[in-house]
């Protein structure tokens, strides 16, 4: 099964038209008490969440704009998420915690 993924601008495209970008790791630090450990921390450190994780992806062979998805990791599937909850099939489902560790928590 071959990655597609849902560019604002042009729609649905096959996956090799992208370029990952990494996970969303929200602001970057402060770099006012940024120390070198620090930034490598949040540089290099990926949570790797075996589930649904927020994602950058460029359209390199598309229009050239940065966009941000969510995509499941085991699946290699897009998922649309609305508000917190993820959508999958017409039905809501609880959207993953940051981190890949549910807890059984919501």
């Amino acid at each position: 099964m071959a990655l597609t993924i849902t560019c604002p601008i042009c729609g649905k495209r096959n996956g090799y038209e992208f370029k990952f970008g990494g996970e969303e790791k929200g602001p970057r630090p402060d770099e006012k008490d940024l120390t070198p450990e620090k930034w490598c921390d949040y540089v290099h450190m990926n949570k790797c969440v075996a589930g649904v994780q927020e994602e950058w992806w460029f359209h390199k062979d598309g229009c050239g704009s940065w966009f941000k998805i969510h995509r499941d990791t085991t699946t290699n599937l897009e998922r649309k998420v609305k508000e917190g909850k993820e959508v999958k099939e017409g039905k809501e489902m609880p959207k993953v915690k940051s981190g890949g560790q549910n807890d059984g928590q919501v």
